[in-house]
């Protein structure tokens, strides 16, 4: 990259290498299906979320639900992979900058969004629920690989200090908006991004 480019983005989703023709009315009815298996789950919870309260919430009868998924888990990690946000990452500039960047998409994300809403309900349950504890696992790991990834550059680079953990550090800054949005009716906002990385990775 030269000086006078700026970085560009691109976006942790794959596109598909072919695109299959999907009958407009079968689209439809797995959205509704999807929209209302996280309605519920932000509103009553992961125990009370059931096929047959997604298909009387939805109106799509069952026996169609259970034709396009297995169980609530599999139909659950659906609705959470429709509608989790997608992260940009910026191609070229610092890993600083990188980092920065990509936390004020967690942080505006995390402030308002059908994805965020349903977190408490998904952590609570997996308390209680290995079926909840599996799904909010997998959730939480492809959640953090992005960040994760930036920092072990950062660190190998030289553009980061040895010292830091990438680990302990991927659990720090996006823990404290994480942590915020749980705990606390006061948000940390995508502004404040920049202060928590300077906070959490100091210069050399």
């Amino acid at each position: 990259m030269t000086a006078n480019e700026s970085p560009s983005r691109h976006t942790d989703v794959m596109a598909p290498a072919t695109t299959p023709i999907v009958d407009p009315r079968i689209e439809r009815s797995r959205r509704v299906v999807l929209t209302a298996a996280i309605d519920l789950l932000a509103e009553v919870g992961y125990g009370r979320t059931t096929i047959e309260a997604v298909a009387a919430r939805s109106g799509v009868a069952k026996s169609t639900i259970y034709r396009h998924w297995a169980g609530k888990d599999e139909l659950l990690e659906d609705a959470f992979a429709a509608l989790k946000p997608p992260f940009e990452v910026c191609v070229g500039g610092s890993v600083r900058s990188r980092i920065t960047d990509l936390l004020e998409q967690l942080a505006t994300h995390t402030a308002g969004s059908d994805w965020s809403s349903c977190l408490p309900a998904m952590i609570e349950a997996a308390e209680h629920d290995s079926s909840a504890r599996r799904l909010q696992r997998k959730i939480s790991t492809e959640r953090r690989k992005l960040l994760l990834s930036l920092l072990r550059e950062g660190v190998a680079s030289g553009e980061l200090p040895s010292r830091i953990d990438p680990d302990l550090a991927t659990d720090c800054l996006a823990g404290a908006i994480m942590v915020r949005r749980l705990m606390s009716l006061d948000v940390l906002k995508p502004s404040s991004v920049a202060d928590l990385v300077a906070q959490v990775l100091p210069e050399h």
